[in-house]
């Protein structure tokens, strides 16, 4: 009897100590990882970004509608009820004349009353240029004057003085001067200007109305005797500005060319 008590009381121990040990292990269990759940930095920190981005948004929210009724406002201003009438915000127009009407009767004025004439060039247009591209603004000005001249497609008599000196000293007495820039041009006997004038007078429309009695030639029209250069070699001395006295039996100048044993194109300076 005192065996089987004694085995009793060791199998209730037994049991109630295993209950004890696992309830006590599952309400261990379940509140301190609770706890350390509610207590953890990175619970909390991931707490604290949502409530951050859900009041960011809700101050985005606020600014969209702020804006919103800015420009509802600036609508509202702009309708038509609160416009002026068009009496009362439209300015007196004043029209006053441009400057290219004022360039042009100044053109016209200058070019009809001119002075300075070359005479024998009534029925051209002459340039006195260089094909020297020493200086560069000097050869810009005469190669866009050339240009332009060939826009119209008209034939000029271009006198370059780099080909020949005699052109320089020319000049020199119809201007009465003793520097002369380049380019300069006249038409139909009459001195005109400069690049600048010549580029003034292109745009503003003054240069197509002077130019309008010349002939036109074909576009594309190129001098087959001397590629529109004006000059060829001379045909007396070759070139070498000698010619052999038969008579004499001795070498002389020829008096046919210029200095560089060159004389004007036949083809299109005749």
């Amino acid at each position: 009897m005192e065996d089987s008590k004694a085995k009793s009381s060791s199998g209730s121990l037994f049991f109630n100590r295993s209950f004890t040990m696992n309830s006590t292990a599952a309400t261990e269990s379940n509140s301190p990882k609770f706890h350390l759940l509610l207590n953890s930095p990175s619970s909390l920190n991931r707490a604290a970004s949502i409530s951050r981005f859900y009041n960011s948004f809700d101050s985005v929210k606020g600014k969209v509608k702020k804006l919103c009724n800015l420009f509802e406002s600036a609508k509202s201003s702009s309708s038509p009820s609160n416009l002026a009438s068009p009496k009362e915000t439209s300015p007196r127009v004043v029209l006053r004349p441009s400057k290219s009407i004022a360039y042009s009767s100044s053109f016209s004025l200058s070019f009809n009353n001119s002075s300075i004439r070359l005479p024998g060039t009534e029925d051209r247009i002459v340039v006195y240029l260089t094909s020297l591209r020493g200086i560069r603004r000097t050869y810009e000005d005469c190669y866009a004057v050339k240009m332009i001249f060939r826009g119209f497609r008209v034939w000029v008599d271009e006198r370059d003085i780099s080909m020949d000196a005699a052109y320089k000293k020319e000049l020199q007495s119809v201007l009465k001067e003793k520097t002369v820039s380049l380019p300069q041009v006249f038409i139909k006997g009459k001195y005109v200007g400069g690049a600048d004038v010549i580029k003034s007078m292109f745009e503003v429309g003054e240069l197509a109305k002077i130019l309008d009695g010349f002939p036109r030639r074909q576009p594309g029209f190129v001098c087959q005797g001397c590629g529109d250069v004006r000059f060829v070699p001379c045909w007396n001395c070759s070139g070498s500005r000698k010619v052999f006295d038969e008579d004499e039996e001795l070498p002389k100048k020829c008096l046919e060319c210029n200095e560089n044993g060159l004389i004007r194109c036949p083809d299109c300076c005749s």
